[in-house]
Formats: C-alpha cells, structure tokens, sequence
C-alpha cells in the first residue's frame, strides 16, 4: 500500500515539475487585468439589468395600484 502512495506522489511531482507549462509573471498579470475586465463588464450588464427590470416591475406594479 506504501509503494503505491510512494509511486503516486513521484508521479504527481514528476508531473508537476516536468510536464506542466507554468505561465510567465507577464502572462499571468494579463490573464488577471482580462479577468478583472471581464468581471466589471458582467457586473454592469447584471447593474443595467437589475436596474431595468425594477423600472418595469415599478410600472406593472403601479398599474395595479
């Protein structure tokens, strides 16, 4: 059972070391400004949203008044 513990977690190190392509610092600070773009984006299309449904759900409402 301890060999196979031992075999997976040289593998898994071996993996992570050698196989994997980690990004460069450049990379990653551009992959982080496009999120940050893209999270305010979707938050203002969720504002605009929100906003425009209030504004008709105030006007159905207040045909009922």
């Amino acid at each position: 059972m301890f060999t196979k513990i031992k075999t997976y977690l040289q593998s898994t190190y071996d993996e992570l070391v050698n196989k994997v392509s980690w990004p460069t610092w450049s990379e990653l600070q551009n992959s982080a400004v496009i999120v940050m773009v893209a999270t305010f984006i979707i938050a203002l299309v969720v504002f605009l949203m929100d906003i425009s449904l209030k504004s008709i759900m105030e006007v159905i409402y207040g045909m009922f008044k």
